[in-house]
């Protein structure tokens, strides 16, 4: 277990590194520009990568003047699809473009793939542990989609005995 931390530590674009500064961004002003100057060096084609890329674009809004906001959740929404083009059955990306999307204000119509990635992720999370998600990730989709109202009285039931 202290390996797989310190392997992933070395590398700045684990997985399990951006969920963590993701976790920590999305609550932090600081942290969110610290995530997104690292992301914005980000510059190979690793689709989950990708997707985080995207949310640091969209938690760069967040923090942005009123004059930027758009062009940031503009660029979060190009990256997004890019990573859901490279690996479109990936229920991470799919969950990190919902949590962003499911934020933004309808009038801006950038968030059309809300309802099909809330069906995405409710199937995916019901089949688990044979979702894709390994089990960090897997609570944390599982408790935003609870927390958040993204999921039925029924499936959040049958989600919380999983």
């Amino acid at each position: 277990m202290l390996l797989s931390t310190l392997v992933s530590d070395a590398n700045p674009y684990s997985v399990t590194n951006l969920r963590r500064q993701y976790q920590q961004a999305a609550t932090s002003k600081e942290a969110g520009e610290k995530f997104y100057k690292l992301m914005a060096a980000y510059d190979k084609q690793d689709a989950v990568v990708l997707g985080y890329k995207a949310a640091a674009e969209a938690i760069r809004a967040r923090d942005a003047s009123m004059f930027n906001k758009l062009t940031y959740v503009q660029n979060a929404n190009k990256l997004f699809d890019q990573a859901v083009k490279l690996d479109a059955d990936n229920p991470e990306i799919r969950f990190l473009r919902l949590s962003v999307e499911s934020n933004l204000p309808a009038f801006l119509g950038l968030s059309p793939h809300v309802e099909e990635d809330r069906q995405f992720l409710v199937s995916m999370l019901l089949q688990h542990p044979k979702s894709g998600l390994d089990a960090e990730s897997f609570a944390l989709v599982r408790n935003f989609m609870v927390d958040r109202g993204h999921v039925s009285e029924a499936d959040a039931q049958k989600l919380t005995q999983l």
